[in-house]
């Protein structure tokens, strides 16, 4: 029969928890073993002279390792530190995790639903793809925003294709699963070269004539809005899911960060980036292995942060805002447009996309979207399928 009366200690929530014990007796009679183990334990010096003297050699060798065993874990922080496994989600079970490795073994085939990658000029894109080019009712492209991924339109693009719609969704260049080129050597990370590779990906799919456009989210988000200004004759109908869309909209403070000098290069490389950023948005918590998937780019490499941290420094927010309110105005923009909005949205309240729609009264339909917040798409997808099939 086996106990152990001894608990667990833990000085603050940032330090690692510190076992009063570290053993467990075993049952049967006092056995030099048993010794050894109360002292890998803590057991006092005197008490463990004594017993390192009277058992043989091999026993005293199995005490050391056990000593040694019961020392500090170099990657303990991954796993031992509460506060840690909240932050990355672990299982309970350290033992199936315990370093960067081990972690990106467990989730590197995840989140690749209906994807390949794409070749594109000199870039190679991850791209969603659902449906067939023959659908009845037309092609949607979706486009994401900033940190995330296309991963989070998977849902909505596997019900969009069981109504006869044929789907596309690339990961941006920097983003998700697509090429993450340095800047400077292939890529920039300027609006103008993410409007320039997308043009080129849609000649690559094929996409030569007008489409629905699906766009949601900030920064690159917004570059499929300004792409849409320049490129309306491309588009038939626009749906807009929770993104900036009037010059009082907040910047969330993630890329007031990214923009500070040395702040912003420590932020970009934290492996949790996206998904703290996708969460302080909605009023859900992700289940954990959807949460892997957003992590999974930034665990992979610094690639994708620095991506992320070059984008936020090269835009230019407010003007960026400035035309796309602008342009979508009654005296600028003639085709039908959806806001499908997640009124819990924790960035961008209802009022954006109220003051949005008040600039285009007879192109602009507002659907508020209950209990979805910064990505309904994600939040809440069935929601969205019925605002979209109902609009396109």
């Amino acid at each position: 029969m086996s106990c152990c009366p001894c608990t667990t200690t833990t000085s603050s929530p940032l330090s690692l928890p510190r076992p009063a014990c570290r053993g467990r007796w075993s049952g049967g009679g006092g056995s030099s073993a048993n010794a050894a183990a109360w002292r890998a334990r803590g057991g006092g010096a005197k008490r463990s002279l004594v017993v390192a003297a009277s058992g043989s050699k091999d026993e005293t060798a199995e005490g050391k390792k056990q000593e040694e065993e019961s020392e500090f874990n170099p990657f303990g922080f991954v796993t031992d530190n509460p506060s840690s496994r909240g932050a990355i989600q672990l299982p309970e079970s350290p033992a199936q995790d315990g370093n960067v490795g081990q972690m990106l073994y467990r989730i590197e085939d995840k989140g690749r639903e209906f994807g390949s990658r794409v070749k594109s000029g000199k870039l190679r894109w991850f791209v969603r793809e659902t449906g067939s080019a023959g659908a009845r009712r037309g092609t949607v492209v979706f486009i994401h925003g900033a940190p995330s991924q296309s991963f989070s339109y998977r849902m909505v693009m596997s019900q969009m294709a069981d109504a006869g719609y044929h789907c596309f969704a690339p990961d941006w260049i920097g983003f998700g699963f697509s090429d993450m080129p340095q800047p400077g050597y292939g890529f920039d990370y300027t609006e103008e070269e993410f409007h320039k590779s997308l043009n080129e990906l849609l000649s690559t799919l094929n996409i030569t004539e007008p489409f629905f456009l699906v766009v949601q989210g900030f920064l690159v988000g917004s570059y499929g809005l300004t792409w849409a200004l320049k490129n309306s004759s491309k588009v038939l109908k626009v749906a807009i899911l929770n993104s900036p869309l009037t010059v009082s909209s907040p910047v969330p403070g993630l890329f007031n960060q990214l923009r500070l000098p040395l702040f912003g290069e420590f932020t970009c490389q934290n492996a949790v980036l996206a998904e703290r950023f996708i969460e302080a948005g909605s009023p859900y918590v992700l289940k954990s292995e959807k949460a892997d998937v957003y992590r999974l780019p930034y665990l992979s490499s610094g690639a994708p942060g620095f991506a992320l941290l070059e984008a936020a420094r090269k835009a230019n927010f407010r003007d960026v805002l400035s035309r796309i309110s602008a342009g979508f105005a009654s005296n600028s923009w003639e085709k039908p447009i959806l806001l499908a909005w997640g009124i819990s949205d924790k960035y961008l309240p209802l009022p954006i996309a109220e003051e949005f729609q008040k600039g285009n009264p007879a192109a602009i339909k507002l659907e508020p979207i209950e209990g979805a917040g910064h990505m309904p798409q994600e939040d809440w997808p069935e929601k969205v399928v019925t605002a979209l099939r109902s609009f396109l």
